[in-house]
């Protein structure tokens, strides 16, 4: 007598469920994943069509538990019943629906758009760390809210659409850290970046002076006091490189940042801009004496105005007439190289060097 085939016992199988207490349920459930899992030289669809069958209605019948190490085994499977991961996938629990929400690759993209349309945030959590994500489910998430869409920027395997940029680009308008995280992921297009970075500097920038109009009798003009702090520049920096890489760190963007007395920003602007350390150029700004900064500023390629408005906002003690005429003449005589060469390699650093040496000596004393 011949054996019967999977197929065959997986039908006798679905008769008796009905009649099965929940118990005994656990045991076929399990044992009709294994027969999925252990059967892969067979044809996998005409497995998986069958065992639909018989998981639906064990779903109905075994506990929560149970249902969680379903979901977990079928997300494995390149091969899966497809309405029981439908099921599983739109269950209200998250620990049944993640397991294949997150790693299942036989999930039709149309059910995972529909998840994503209607569940929860643990649902939509578990989509955006998927290993690959289709711009159908990432416009989906999108419009979810501004929660899932860091996740989504941050995961190298979501597609996105231009329909998606163009809900980012408006998102990041409110939120920064959108804008920010969009601009630093590889493979942004260069024309989205510019409009996010062009958009940001718009939005962001309050109503403010012309650049040659800067004084130092503007009082209104917060004084560059406080030194930011190691946390402050590891926000600061991925923004300034990112504006840097399109060539929209220059003048404007330097004279706002001291304007508004964006201490963090301005510091690594100038780093970044000249090729000094950041803590060169805090040097420079606490010096009493501002060749050091007048050469920075050189170094950065910055014209007068943006250099005057630094100077003018580095401290509480405003420039006397004859400090802005002679601040003035150093920098319109100062040679790019030679500003360049000193603030990287040369007096600057060695003062600073000097500077730190003695207030070791001192402490140690």
């Amino acid at each position: 007598m011949m054996a019967n085939s999977p197929a065959d016992s997986l039908v006798e199988l679905e008769d008796a469920v009905a009649a099965c207490p929940p118990e005994r349920c656990a045991r076929i459930l399990e044992g009709v994943v294994n027969l999925l899992s252990a059967n892969r030289d067979r044809p996998q669809h005409l497995l998986a069509g069958v065992a639909d069958r018989v998981l639906l209605r064990l779903t109905e019948r075994v506990t929560a538990g149970a249902l969680i190490q379903l979901s977990t085994a079928l997300a494995a499977l390149a091969v899966a019943p497809p309405e029981t991961l439908r099921r599983l996938a739109m269950h209200d629990d998250p620990d049944v629906a993640c397991p294949v929400l997150h790693k299942s690759q036989a999930l039709p993209t149309a059910d995972l758009v529909s998840v994503a349309a209607s569940c929860g945030e643990r649902h939509q959590r578990a989509i955006a760390a998927r290993e690959c994500i289709e711009p159908e489910v990432t416009e989906t998430l999108i419009k979810r809210g501004e929660r899932i869409c860091l996740a989504l920027i941050k995961n190298p395997g979501t597609k996105f659409s231009e329909t998606a940029y163009a809900t980012l680009i408006a998102t990041a308008d409110q939120d920064g850290e959108i804008a920010k995280a969009l601009a630093l992921r590889p493979d942004t297009p260069d024309l989205v970046v510019r409009k996010l970075l062009s958009t940001s500097s718009c939005t962001a920038a309050p109503a403010k002076p012309d650049a040659a109009s800067v004084s130092p009798a503007q009082d209104a003009l917060p004084a560059l006091r406080n030194r930011p702090s190691s946390t402050d520049y590891a926000k600061a920096r991925p923004e300034i490189v990112a504006l840097n890489r399109i060539g929209k760190l220059g003048d404007s963007t330097v004279n706002r940042f001291a304007i508004r007395g964006e201490t963090a920003n301005l510091f690594t602007a100038l780093s970044v801009l000249s090729g000094a350390p950041v803590e060169i150029i805090e040097q420079v700004m606490s010096d009493d004496d501002c060749e050091g900064l007048v050469m920075a500023c050189r170094a950065s390629r910055l014209n007068w105005a943006t250099t005057l408005a630094i100077l003018s906002n580095r401290s509480s003690a405003r420039l006397s007439f004859a400090q802005r005429e002679r601040a003035q003449l150093m920098f319109e005589t100062l040679l790019l190289s030679t500003s360049q060469w000193t603030v990287r390699w040369g007096e600057i650093a060695a003062s600073a060097g000097t500077r730190d040496r003695t207030a070791a000596m001192g402490t140690s004393r």
